[in-house]
C-alpha cells in the first residue's frame, strides 16, 4: 500500500533551520505532485508548499516565502522541505501529500490522494 513517511522534525529555536523529509513507497512517485501541509493546534491545516511531478514548478505559501523550499529527487522517492529562519508561527505538526493532479492544484486547495502521518516542528523564542 502506499505510505508516505516524514522525518526530520524537531524542537529548534528561533531562526534556526531544519531540513524535513518525506520517503514515498508504494506509488510511481514521479507521476504524482507533491506538497507540505502544516496544522497549528486549534488551527486548521494550511497549504505550505507543493512541488510538480517533474520538479521543474514549485509554489510557496505567503507566510513562508523566502524562507522555505521544496524539493524532491525522483531516484530517491523522496521530497524535502527546507526550512530557514523558524520562526515560533512555524510550530505545528507538517504533514506531506501527494496529489495526481498538479502541484497548482494542492496550493488551490485540491484534495491530496494520500498523506503522511505528520512530524512535529516546535520552534521556541
Amino acid at each position: 500500500q502506499v505510505q508516505l513517511v516524514e522525518s526530520g522534525g524537531g524542537l529548534v529555536q528561533a531562526g534556526g533551520s531544519l531540513r524535513l523529509s518525506c520517503a514515498a513507497s508504494g506509488l510511481t512517485f514521479s507521476t504524482y505532485a507533491m506538497g507540505w501541509f502544516r496544522q497549528a493546534p486549534g488551527k486548521e491545516r494550511e497549504f505550505v508548499a507543493s512541488i510538480s511531478k517533474g520538479g521543474g514548478s514549485t509554489y510557496i505559501a505567503d507566510s513562508v516565502k523566502g524562507r522555505f523550499t521544496i524539493s524532491r529527487d525522483n531516484a530517491k522517492n523522496t521530497v524535502y522541505l527546507q526550512m530557514n529562519s523558524l520562526k515560533p508561527e512555524d510550530t505545528a505538526i507538517y504533514y506531506c501529500a501527494a496529489g495526481s493532479i498538479s502541484g497548482s492544484y494542492l496550493r488551490n486547495g485540491g484534495s491530496a490522494d494520500y498523506w503522511g502521518q505528520g512530524t512535529q516542528v516546535t520552534v521556541s523564542s
